[in-house]
């Protein structure tokens, strides 16, 4: 199963990624985004038709770098001594389709996953949620794990959308950026809407954010927020 990456792909840069993508597994359990096993991160590696993905049911606190996988674009294993993610194709299929996708995470968070499992959107009313997602979290078709319909479901529904994550129908939140720590920032916002946005239901009906003030502040947190030169990855 094991195989050296191909010639294109600079052992350094796969080595650094390993050790990112194994590290930003410990902020998922961190941010309380997963249980056991479930969830993973994977990052595209630049200049390469390859990501790094986790291994498939590993603990949390078995992670290490170099237990990472890298597979090409159709999900195929290419350095790598345990199986991959069983949402390896799903995470292959946005890197092929999303060509400016430099890191996707998948988790079953509750809030999130819970208006997934009622198969609708977390409704843009809070500024937090204008100002990372743009709109609405929207919601993908109910799809199987095992080949690439969860990819084609993730890639239909976010493109052409400025939301950096989707509830799949039944399943849970997948969440891309520009690379994967924006990717799991994504994740973890998606997470803390989603709770607000269900406790403000319980008290009542949310207020509506007029679409051209959600312009504004979407706009203003990609470009003037944070300090003068600072690099602050986002979702794409």
């Amino acid at each position: 199963m094991s195989s050296s990456p191909p010639p294109a792909a600079d052992p350094a840069v796969v080595a650094s990624l390993r050790r990112q993508v194994c590290d930003l597994h410990q902020d998922l359990v961190r941010y309380q985004l997963v249980v056991w096993t479930a969830g993973n991160v994977s990052a595209r590696v630049p200049g390469a038709d390859l990501f790094v993905i986790k291994p498939s049911g590993v603990d949390y606190d078995r992670l290490t770098p170099g237990a990472m996988i890298v597979c090409d674009l159709d999900g195929t294993v290419v350095d790598g001594e345990l199986s991959p993610s069983s949402d390896t194709a799903a995470h292959a299929y946005v890197y092929r389709h999303l060509p400016d996708v430099g890191g996707v995470v998948h988790t079953h968070s509750t809030y999130a996953s819970a208006w997934a499992a009622r198969g609708e959107p977390v409704p843009c009313v809070l500024t937090a949620m204008a100002d990372e997602f743009g709109a609405e979290i929207p919601v993908g078709p109910f799809a199987l794990i095992g080949d690439d319909s969860i990819g084609r479901g993730i890639v239909e529904t976010l493109k052409g959308h400025r939301s950096p994550a989707v509830l799949m129908q039944s399943h849970g939140v997948f969440t891309i950026g520009g690379d994967a720590r924006a990717a799991v920032k994504a994740a973890v916002m998606c997470e803390d809407v989603a709770r607000t946005v269900h406790i403000s239901r319980q008290l009542g009906e949310p207020l509506p954010i007029d679409r051209s003030a959600i312009d504004r502040l979407h706009d203003r947190y990609r470009h003037v927020y944070g300090q003068p030169g600072q690099s602050t990855p986002r979702g794409v």
